[in-house]
């Protein structure tokens, strides 16, 4: 009893933290929509642990835990990959406006030489 009410309070508060995270658009909305659906999954499940083992035994699987983890690691790697995709992505776009940043400040440079060379050629 008391594992499921600590497991029920702590999902309770992340997902007041989620949405005030979003809220506030600390936290972009295609991520608090993730977060936001794994907490209305987990929260009935910590407040009413019969119901994980149901669905364990509805899977095919030995307990209820073994589920839990199973699709914990899951889920895990799943946001791994996501974020190795973004960061790749990102990666991507500041090498292309270093690039374009460079060439810019190549042309600002070269319009001042030829500036500063036409002011000398006219003093």
């Amino acid at each position: 009893m008391k594992l499921t009410l600590v497991t029920g309070l702590t999902g309770l508060l992340l997902l007041g933290t989620i949405v005030e995270l979003l809220r506030r658009r600390q936290l972009r909305e295609k991520y608090g929509m993730l977060w936001l659906a794994v907490l209305i999954i987990v929260i009935p499940l910590s407040l009413f642990p019969r119901l994980l083992d149901n669905v364990a035994e509805l899977l095919g699987v030995a307990s209820g835990v073994s589920l839990v983890l199973f699709l914990g690691i899951v889920f895990l790697l799943l946001v791994c990959v996501h974020l190795s995709w973004e960061v790749s992505a990102l990666e991507e776009e500041t090498r292309t406006l270093a690039e374009d940043f460079a060439l810019l400040r190549a042309e600002i440079n070269a319009d001042r030489a030829a500036r500063d060379e036409l002011v000398s050629t006219d003093g």
